[in-house]
């Protein structure tokens, strides 16, 4: 006969449902955590509330252990589903160090998969829990997904300004989708049909947003083997469009054969055929791609298939691809360079990366946390004179309402001008450019801008703070095609 959790025990445990299903970057997860803690969570700051909701569902989990219900089998219907999930999000949370350094040590190990030394006792633990060999080889893949997801979306995309909080669970969403319960029920051996186009003004860090994705998908684990099917390391390719000529660009998507064309005097698989089954493709640059390559991957998003240059017979692709661009894909469509039905086709999820000038409007902290990070990458070490010595630099030099146009990257090689030359005078071309707040500002002053001016003058800044139509659209409560009128002034 099935046993029946309690009421209080229910209750506790569709709370640890409503955590394991939830985006650990949202606000909702972090309320989770705190209803788990209880009434303690009042004492607990930030830091320490994980720690202290692990430890709260572990002794949960315990008391049931103890009371000999440590196995699913002798729960049912609703009760057995939240016992399960208790189970592995106990378990889960009991190996994140150890996947945290299987992770460090794999990018150091490069492309052979390494032996996971915790993978006997992580199925001997499962398999007295009751689960099955095969559910114990899935479960084990989704944690190792988890832990990476979370890995490289967190330590890749730096700051805590409300756009890149935002940014980071729109990237966790685009990997398990907006409900985890369904991508593990019916699409996590089936997001390559989901494509993505990540947009951004040039510097942004769409490359980072690009390989969290890429580096995040499902691998199946070798339960023989004791190790994953392959390396994530090799599960992320990528390629600038804009740096071949249409020729030459065909040739490293596609690959030759061959004898092909002139110079083809051996066989050559593109990046294509070089990606993973689990991992997915970077088309950087995809506006600058010409109409007849545009067809020729429309047909790989819809048919999964292409043929090598020179060549007749048609190859399977198997992963994600995910594009990028800086430039304005909704002109490029009007002006008939970048076609309708490719775009259609690409954008399951478009993502945008916020510009570095919006992140330090809404937190000028983060400066400091950029830069923290940039000095850590190139000395190995964090250093608060460093820190300090270079954001006096910015303050004399570029003042407080520097726009930074070239964003993070501009950020970085600002950094090591300073360390070599203490000078860094910004972008002169930007600084020629009119200062549009400055202008509408004076025309408030003086009082001689009329409403269209008035109205052109903020959405255009709107826009230059915000880079897309949707957001200022958003925050003027104008249709998307009035504010373009209105930019376009």
């Amino acid at each position: 006969m099935a046993i029946k959790l309690s009421d209080d025990d229910r209750a506790f445990f569709r709370l640890v449902g409503e955590a394991a299903f939830s985006n650990p970057f949202s606000d909702e997860r972090a309320e989770t955590d705190l209803k788990i803690i209880g009434p303690s969570a009042r004492r607990v700051n930030a830091a320490r509330a994980l720690q202290a909701m692990m430890e709260t569902v572990a002794a949960r989990v315990a008391t049931l252990d103890a009371a000999g219900h440590g196995d699913v089998r002798r729960f049912a219907g609703e009760d057995r589903q939240l016992v399960e999930t208790a189970f592995l999000f106990d378990a889960f949370h009991q190996w994140i160090d150890a996947f945290d350094q299987l992770i460090l040590d794999q990018i150091k190990a490069g492309d052979a998969s390494l032996l996971v030394p915790f993978a006997s006792s992580a199925h001997t633990r499962l398999i007295g829990r009751g689960f099955t060999a095969d559910a114990f080889q899935h479960y084990f893949a989704v944690f190792y997904q988890l832990r990476r997801a979370f890995y490289f979306i967190n330590q890749g995309l730096i700051g805590h300004s409300p756009c890149m909080k935002a940014l980071r669970e729109r990237l966790w969403n685009n990997v398990f989708t907006h409900d985890i319960r369904w991508y593990e029920r019916f699409l996590w051996d089936h997001m390559e049909d989901f494509s993505t186009v990540l947009l951004g003004e040039t510097g942004t860090g769409k490359g980072a947003a690009a390989a969290a994705i890429g580096r995040s998908g499902y691998i199946p684990f070798n339960i023989e083997k004791e190790c994953f099917a392959e390396s994530f390391t090799r599960s992320f390719v990528s390629i600038n469009l804009s740096q071949f000529v249409p020729a030459l660009l065909e040739s490293e998507l596609f690959g030759h054969r061959k004898g092909a064309f002139t110079g083809a005097i051996d066989r050559h698989d593109g990046v294509l055929a070089r990606c993973s089954p689990h991992g997915a493709i970077f088309l950087d640059e995809i506006g600058d791609v010409t109409v007849p390559v545009q067809i020729k991957l429309l047909q790989v998003l819809q048919e999964r298939t292409f043929a090598p240059v020179g060549g007749h017979e048609m190859l399977r692709f198997r992963g994600r691809v995910i594009a990028a661009t800086n430039k304005p894909l909704d002109k490029l469509r009007q002006q008939g360079h970048f076609r309708d039905d490719f775009f259609y086709r690409l954008c399951s999820d478009v993502i945008t990366v916020p510009s570095l000038r919006q992140r330090l409007q809404e937190d000028p902290g983060e400066l400091n946390e950029l830069l923290n990070h940039v000095i850590k990458r190139l000395t190995g070490r964090e250093s608060e004179p460093l820190i300090a010595g270079i954001q006096a630099a910015f303050r004399a030099q570029l003042g407080d309402r520097y726009p930074w146009p070239g964003n993070v990257r501009e950020l970085e090689q600002a950094v090591r001008r300073i360390l070599l030359t203490k000078q860094y005078e910004g972008d002169l071309m930007s600084r020629a450019a009119p200062d549009v707040q400055a202008h509408l500002l004076a025309g408030i002053e003086e009082g001689n801008l009329n409403a269209e001016a008035l109205l052109s003058a903020y959405c255009r800044l709107l826009y230059q703070r915000y880079g897309t139509y949707e957001e200022v659209a958003r925050r003027t409560h104008l249709d998307r095609r009035t504010v373009k009128k209105y930019i376009a002034i």
